[in-house]
C-alpha cells in the first residue's frame, strides 16, 4: 500500500482552511448580540449580561413588548443580574448573588422582578416569560421615564445611582444601594 506523500497532504490541508474560512465569512451578524454592563454601585460590583435587540422601525412598548405581562428583559436568554455584595434594591434587600431579571411594563409603573433561577432561555413556548414566580427573590416598582435620546438598541448603564434599561424612547431606572 502506498501512503500519500507531503505535499499532496498539505495541499489538501490548505484547500480545507481556505474553505472553512469562506464560509466562517458568510456568517450573518446575530440580530440580538450578546451584551455586558458593568460598573460599581457603593462598594458592590454589579454586572448584567443581556441580548440587546434594535428598534428596526418597530413600536416596542405596548406593541413587541406589551403592557402588564412579564417580559424577559432583553432578547434570547433571560436576563441576568449579578452583585458580589448584599444591596437595596429601591429600599428592599437583594442578597449578594446572580438572579434572573423579569420586568413588567406598564405606562405609569413598572415591576421589576429578581428571580433566583438563573440559565434559562428568556420565553416558553408561546412567548410566555420563562421564570417561575415561585422563586421570585425581590419584586420592586419603578417609575419608567422619557430618554434624553432615541436609543435604537437595548442597553443596561450602571451608575453610582443603580441600573437603568434604556431602549427606544424610554428609560427604566432601578435605585441602589
Amino acid at each position: 500500500m502506498k501512503t500519500p506523500n507531503k505535499n499532496f497532504l498539505f495541499t489538501l490541508f490548505f484547500l480545507f482552511t481556505m474553505t472553512a474560512s469562506v464560509f466562517a465569512q458568510d456568517a450573518k451578524p446575530v440580530a440580538s448580540p450578546a451584551a455586558t454592563a458593568t460598573g460599581k454601585v457603593g462598594g458592590a460590583n454589579i454586572t448584567v449580561n443581556y441580548s440587546s435587540p434594535a428598534v428596526k422601525g418597530r413600536t416596542i412598548w405596548g406593541e413587541l413588548v406589551p403592557y402588564g405581562k412579564a417580559w424577559r428583559a432583553g432578547a434570547n436568554k433571560a436576563t441576568t443580574f449579578t452583585t458580589d455584595k448584599d444591596i437595596k434594591v429601591e429600599g428592599k434587600t437583594l442578597k449578594a448573588g446572580s438572579y434572573s431579571v423579569f420586568m413588567v411594563p406598564g405606562e405609569k409603573e413598572w415591576q421589576i422582578i429578581f428571580n433566583s433561577e438563573t440559565g434559562q432561555g428568556g420565553t416558553k413556548q408561546g412567548g410566555v416569560a420563562n421564570f417561575d414566580p415561585a422563586n421570585n427573590v425581590l419584586v420592586v416598582n419603578v417609575k419608567p421615564k422619557k430618554s434624553a435620546t432615541m436609543n435604537e438598541r437595548l442597553v443596561y448603564e450602571i451608575t453610582n445611582k443603580g441600573f437603568a434599561l434604556k431602549w427606544e424612547n424610554l428609560e427604566v431606572p432601578v435605585a441602589i444601594k
